[in-house]
């Protein structure tokens, strides 16, 4: 599915295939949350990296997370003027990249159940949902993007 997504300000616009586009996993860690995060947590969906276009890449400033006391890998890209959150790349898996649903414009489709992730960073004010579609982790599940689309027959 190619996904078109743009920062609040329109002055970086950027379109990415992705095979796992359902929005279905909430990241509560305090990067997410404190970064990209409106409801207490933040969405990643999961894309090609090498298809990524972008138009207003001179806008585009890059945040790496301090984690125990050493520089993440990750590279968290947002704009520099609106601070929009966009998408983060890991050169430990350069073959993909992880849009911010939040920047995505592009419709996406409604995931039959959602995952909740590193709720043992969560803020206490959240109220995470409760019910049978809703799967609680206080670290990461062992199911990789790909694994949960897949198990859910929506791989494309």
């Amino acid at each position: 599915m190619l996904l078109k997504g743009s920062c609040h300000c329109q002055r970086v616009r950027f379109s990415v295939e992705s095979p796992h586009p359902y929005p279905f996993n909430r990241c509560y860690c305090s990067i997410c949350r404190k970064t990209a995060g409106g409801g207490g947590y933040a969405i990643n969906l999961g894309a090609l990296s090498e298809s990524l276009k972008v138009e207003g890449r001179e806008h585009v400033k890059v945040y790496q997370a301090e984690i125990d006391g050493r520089k993440s890998s990750g590279e968290r890209n947002f704009c520099g003027h609106c601070a929009s959150a966009l998408w983060v790349y890991d050169p430990n898996w350069p073959e993909l990249i992880h849009p911010f649903a939040s920047a995505i414009d592009t419709d996406l489709p409604t995931p039959p159940e959602r995952v909740h992730v590193k709720l043992d960073s969560k803020a206490n004010w959240v109220e995470v949902p409760e019910g049978p579609n809703e799967r609680h982790f206080d670290d990461f599940p062992d199911e990789s993007l790909a694994e949960w689309h897949e198990r859910h027959g929506l791989t494309r």
